[in-house]
């Protein structure tokens, strides 16, 4: 009898991938394509538009957003003006218009990982000390794993990229990938 069952799941299994209705790409598929969207997105790093606003929030911090922390963040609304103000601006305009459908997310931050600009609220504030911040301050692309994202509600995997000073970091860009739309 478990024979049979042990059969018949297998049968079932191979019906069902070969109707396209099993997972379409297994986690090292999907980082591959990630890395793959990185490297076209690489021109983010020394875009003049996106490198002018971090260098200009790392040299002056707004008031509201030097009392800003990852708590008072989640009790903010997305209809609040401070919310607004990183939503809709020259920047997030600019990147918005670059835009294609692979891309669920997308936030810039300064160089002590506070946003910038963002197309959607994020989950936090500050990413600094996390890797996505992190590891692109040290001049490096991260690929994480592939998540639900919080503030979306997508299946992706986030991507970040330093921005770039001539070769010195400034800042951090995030972009979240929907793995349903890589290729």
């Amino acid at each position: 009898m478990t024979r049979t069952l042990s059969s018949s799941i297998t049968i079932g299994l191979a019906v069902l991938l070969l109707a396209g209705i099993g997972p379409p790409v297994v986690a090292q598929d999907v980082k591959a394509m990630a890395q793959a969207k990185a490297a076209q997105l690489a021109w983010l790093s020394t875009d003049p538009t996106l490198v002018a606003e971090v260098k200009a929030r790392n040299a002056s911090l707004p008031a509201e957003a030097k009392a800003m922390t990852n708590d008072q963040w989640k009790t903010v609304t997305v209809l609040d003006p401070f919310v607004k103000s990183l939503t809709k601006n020259a920047l997030t305009d600019h990147l918005k218009a670059k835009k294609d459908d692979a891309i669920s997310e997308l936030f810039v931050s300064a160089a002590d990982g506070t946003k910038v600009a963002f197309f959607s609220k994020t989950s936090s504030w500050s990413h600094k000390g996390k890797d996505k911040h992190e590891v692109p301050m040290k001049g490096e692309t991260w690929v994480g794993p592939v998540e639900v994202d919080q503030s979306s509600g997508v299946e992706q995997i986030q991507v970040a990229l330093p921005v770039l000073d001539g070769s010195t970091p400034i800042g951090s860009v995030v972009v979240g990938l929907a793995v349903g739309k890589l290729k």
